[in-house]
């Protein structure tokens, strides 16, 4: 099974290594490993160390935190992410390691047969924006790169600060956060195992599950018995809907034996085979501000209806984004 790859980037303050952090204290079974220029980015005295080998230091959550310097991060890379390795997902703070829009680049082309690229997250000051903008010009550029975007500290926002930041990001979900706290579900999907460690959940825990984890974004079911008309379900990936962050589950198309895996971040689009997959359509797709009547609408005009003629050869809109990962 591929490893997601997650890069978090945003300028100094605007609350990644919060969000670090948040993310190795809820992991709830699910192995975390984060990846940083130096071990001053994440507050490893606030963790249970396990062992610590090299630059690896083992959590007692099942965590895992590496500090890496640039010329050693595919070294990491190939260390961590195989069948047999330590960890679920991986996250790579990319301050001091590379410029993200390099970051993206490079997981893409990776040839590491067990990762996939799992987006690029922009962290951004809610508190600080205007003076953020003014100081670093090319904030506005890294909204529309990013794949998604977490506005921090959005309790202590100015006026208008969350609309500014959804024109500006052009499309990208906008989801915003306090603390750094955000649901993992958003950024990863859950692994069916038992958390092998028994913990005490604090108030903090608890109050964040209930009141901060699940704001700011929502998820859309879509399952059709009727295969879809691929050049219209590809129409829908290249003008993907507002706020759609990612998209995972399983097409069915027309001239078809069964349904193909499909796996989106952002404009990034992954299909593959699946081994005995029924002829059936069940997608998931999970963003900010998502108009589900809208999607639910465009994507069932996708199926196929008894006046439409399916050309072998549309297919090939669909088969371009195939690729190796299984």
């Amino acid at each position: 099974m591929d490893i997601p790859v997650l890069v978090v980037a945003g300028f100094l303050g605007a609350g990644k290594t919060t969000l670090l952090n948040h993310l190795l204290r809820t992991a709830s079974g699910l192995r975390v490993g984060v990846i940083v220029n130096d071990f001053g980015k994440v507050n490893i005295d606030a963790l249970t160390v396990a062992a610590q080998v090299d630059s690896m230091v083992s959590l007692g959550n099942g965590c895992l935190c590496c500090a890496v310097d640039p010329e050693d991060l595919d070294a990491m890379l190939d260390r961590l992410a195989h069948p047999d390795g330590p960890v679920d997902v991986i996250v790579i703070e990319a301050s001091g390691l590379a410029e993200p829009p390099a970051m993206v680049k490079m997981l893409l082309a990776s040839a590491n047969p067990h990762i996939r690229y799992a987006g690029l997250v922009e962290v951004v000051d809610a508190a600080e924006f205007t003076e953020t903008r003014r100081t670093h010009p090319r904030l506005d550029l890294h909204l529309r790169q990013a794949d998604l975007v977490l506005l921090n500290k959005a309790d202590r926002a100015g006026p208008g600060v969350l609309e500014l930041v959804r024109e500006l990001a052009e499309g990208t979900p906008v989801v915003p956060t306090e603390y750094g706290r955000v649901d993992p579900a958003l950024l990863f999907d859950p692994v069916d195992r038992p958390d092998p460690v028994e913990r005490q959940l604090s108030f903090e825990d608890l109050v964040e599950h209930e009141e901060h984890l699940h704001a700011g974004y929502a998820s859309i079911e879509f399952g059709h018995d009727e295969p879809l008309h691929p050049l219209r379900f590809a129409r829908f990936l290249t003008e993907r809907p507002a706020g759609l962050y990612r998209m995972k589950g399983f097409a069915w198309f027309a001239g078809t034996d069964g349904a193909l895996g499909v796996q989106t971040v952002g404009s990034s689009v992954w299909v593959t085979p699946v081994a005995d997959a029924g002829r059936r359509t069940d997608l998931v797709l999970i963003g900010a501000e998502l108009d589900a009547a809208a999607i639910t609408a465009e994507l069932t005009a996708a199926v196929v209806t008894a006046d439409d003629t399916v050309d072998p050869l549309d297919l090939l809109s669909i088969t371009r984004y195939q690729s190796s990962v299984d």
